[in-house]
């Protein structure tokens, strides 16, 4: 094997700035249209209300840490249910590997948040300072004094966006109105100024600056992605069977004349000048390359004008390319074992998360045997067991008998606690609270059982008689 086998490269490059160019198309469209919907409802859902009744909070999305509550809208989540986060998270990364094998990288060029807040940042960028070539030539005049104004305008705009970004954030976790009043007067919490601020700082890092390099260095997504795609998944791809090989509009026509072979490809490099990377498309498949579709939109908008046919960038698979070069017809299996997989798994869990949800139980009851310790012997040579108890409430405020089966001739006494003149005990639990009771269980000498027995402790709601039930053991006495 000889040295020059093999061709060493830096692991990092230095980095070329991008001048992404504006462009009108279909897939510009688009993104526009997420942009607006996403970051819309992230700034303004915090100001959603909805009325969930006395006493508990009216805002429709709300971390509620004090209290250890999830609210969203009409469902309410407690720490014991953070098996719903796990649902949705499987639900989520399903989704994501279902877009990449029906269209490769769909999030990362249209719903990534590093690319929403980047077009974003790129349109202020271009509405102060001018498309591609101003801002290229803004750059080579350096400290011009219309330069200064313009960028130090540009700034101030991204930090505002950036400081909107964190303060909408930390809106999630309190009242949203009380706390915009608490941060304006400057009585909010210490930490819901240092969210805001490490939140903006990072808003302005990565979406005004760091930008593409996000992408190509720090985001692990890429290479994930590539492991899991297939020759069936679209990607953007220019046509090299059709566009090569590349020449200029004149010498192209002159070539068709004669009869030799002539490109569509006009070596224009607006599908280089569009993209947010800076990725030449007609290279293949890069890392670089987020899929955002604006390189198609260029080209389409070239092709228009010069009278060729579009679609010399667009969706396609590798298959279809090889089909191509073959002289065979293009086909597309978008409902394939892969995507049948991913969509039955985002089905199955979506399925069992609503089956939980509609028949959850708004009560729940759990027991811990005290532990030291496991029994007192009474004077009466009878045996007398402590539990925990404790009580869940996730609706308004209810009360409940709490009773003791398995033992037929043991008596339950809680501290604290009268017993009803029915023999019930009663316990009050407030609205969306939990209530920890300490449980006696005494059975008489002459019924203790010969060794550890299973007991069940019932509770039952006194108004709908729903019923949540614990069980534990009771331990007589060494005998």
């Amino acid at each position: 094997m000889t040295d020059d086998t093999f061709i060493e490269g830096p692991l990092y490059e230095k980095r070329k700035k991008v001048y992404p160019q504006s462009v009108r198309g279909p897939f510009r469209r688009i993104k526009w249209a997420i942009l607006c919907v996403t970051l819309g409802t992230y700034y303004l859902l915090p100001f959603v209300r909805w009325n969930r009744g006395p006493g508990l909070p009216d805002q429709a999305v709300l971390v509620d840490l004090p209290h250890r509550r999830f609210y969203f809208f009409f469902i309410e989540l407690w720490p014991q249910e953070v098996y719903y986060f796990t649902g949705l998270l499987i639900i989520a990364a399903m989704t994501l590997f279902l877009m990449n094998a029906v269209a490769g990288r769909l999030w990362c060029g249209y719903m990534c948040p590093q690319t929403v807040w980047t077009d974003l940042f790129y349109a202020v960028e271009r509405w102060v300072e001018g498309d591609r070539r101003e801002r290229m030539q803004g750059d080579k005049r350096y400290w011009t004094l219309a330069h200064v104004r313009k960028v130090a305008l540009k700034h101030f705009l991204w930090i505002m966006i950036a400081w909107w970004t964190g303060g909408a954030w930390v809106l999630y976790f309190a009242d949203a109105p009380t706390l915009v009043k608490d941060l304006a007067t400057f009585q909010a919490p210490l930490v819901a100024y240092l969210w805001i601020g490490i939140l903006t700082a990072t808003t302005y890092l990565f979406a005004g600056h760091a930008r593409e390099q996000v992408c190509i260095y720090m985001c692990p997504w890429p290479r994930i992605q590539a492991a899991l795609t297939d020759e069936w998944a679209l990607n953007v791809t220019y046509r090299r069977d059709r566009g090569e090989p590349r020449m200029s509009v004149k010498k192209a026509d002159a070539a068709r004349a004669h009869g030799d072979l002539a490109g569509d490809c006009v070596d224009c490099h607006q599908c280089i000048n569009v993209c947010p990377t800076g990725v030449d498309i007609r290279h293949g498949i890069q890392l670089g390359c987020i899929q955002c579709g604006l390189c198609i939109d260029a080209c389409d908008n070239v092709m228009r004008e010069i009278g060729r046919p579009t679609g010399l960038i667009g969706y396609d698979t590798d298959i279809n390319m090889q089909r191509r070069r073959d002289g065979k017809a293009p086909i597309y299996r978008l409902i394939r074992a892969r995507t049948l997989i991913y969509v039955a798994a985002i089905g199955l869990v979506g399925s069992i998360m609503l089956y939980t949800l509609a028949t959850r139980s708004t009560m729940s009851i759990n027991v811990l045997h005290e532990r030291n310790p496991l029994f007192v012997q009474l004077a009466d040579g009878g045996v007398r067991n402590d539990y925990t108890v404790r009580l869940l409430n996730k609706g308004m405020a209810r009360s409940f008998a709490i009773e003791v089966s398995g033992l037929p001739d043991a008596t339950a006494r809680i501290a604290g606690i009268e017993r009803q003149p029915d023999g019930r005990l009663i316990v009050e639990v407030g609205q969306d609270q939990t209530r920890e009771i300490r449980m006696s269980v005494q059975v008489p000498p002459g019924q203790l059982p010969k060794s550890a027995v299973n007991v069940e402790i019932r509770s039952t709601d006194i108004a709908s008689g729903q019923t949540e039930t614990a069980r534990d053991h009771f331990v007589p006495a060494d005998r």
